[in-house]
């Protein structure tokens, strides 16, 4: 049990720390301090799921649909690419938004709420990285546990709500360095490259 334990939380720790789409959507909602629980929960909720699914074996099933896998891929890398373009035009004509700017009552914030949790379901279910590497990766190990694959999906759930959780909430730890509009267009430079880079190795021969 221990052991079977300890390898879901070692394998789906070292999946899951890899800088990628969803990783820098939660650090940067943490660093901007908003809707941060909410984010960290769909983040940590949605990979339970997908790590459940995978250990009950439905890695095996979406195996018999090989058209499906090229539909997401696509899929994908068209939203990161979009979501990239985006980055790159705040990066390129700045808001003048920093970390201290506060939000606004009433519906405004309702609908950047909405947006949020749309942009962070997004990043999790349109990722084909998601799919391959905790649907099939993980299901496919923990079936090498037999009887305790339980277990290791219990491990590989606990390290994915410890580190979406730390990452949001520890992000706050860079409230200094990100407490300019400059320092926001550097971000989201970054955030761009690696959007546009991921969306082109998805479908890049």
């Amino acid at each position: 049990m221990l052991t079977a334990s300890l390898a879901g939380f070692g394998l789906g720790l070292s999946l899951i720390v890899a800088i990628g789409a969803q990783n820098l959507f939660v650090l940067r909602q943490g660093v901007r301090r908003e809707h941060v629980l909410l984010v960290a929960t769909i983040c940590a909720a949605s990979d339970a799921v997908l790590i459940v699914a995978g250990v009950t074996g439905l890695g095996l099933v979406l195996e018999t649909v090989p058209w499906l896998v090229p539909v997401v891929r696509w899929a994908g890398a068209a939203f990161l690419l979009t979501y990239g373009l985006l980055a790159a035009r705040r990066a390129w004509r700045p808001s003048g938004a920093s970390l201290d700017a506060g939000a606004a009552g009433g519906r405004p914030v309702a609908r950047r709420r909405t947006a949020v949790v749309l942009t962070c379901l997004a990043l999790t279910w349109l990722n084909p990285h998601v799919y391959l590497d905790t649907v099939f990766l993980l299901g496919s190990i923990a079936a090498t546990h037999g009887g305790e694959r339980g277990w290791f999906a219990v491990g590989a759930v606990t390290a994915s709500v410890l580190w979406f959780f730390g990452l949001a909430y520890g992000a706050r730890m860079l409230g200094r360095v990100l407490a300019t509009p400059r320092a926001w267009r550097v971000l989201d430079a970054f955030v761009a490259l690696v959007m546009i880079a991921l969306a082109m190795s998805l479908v890049w021969p």
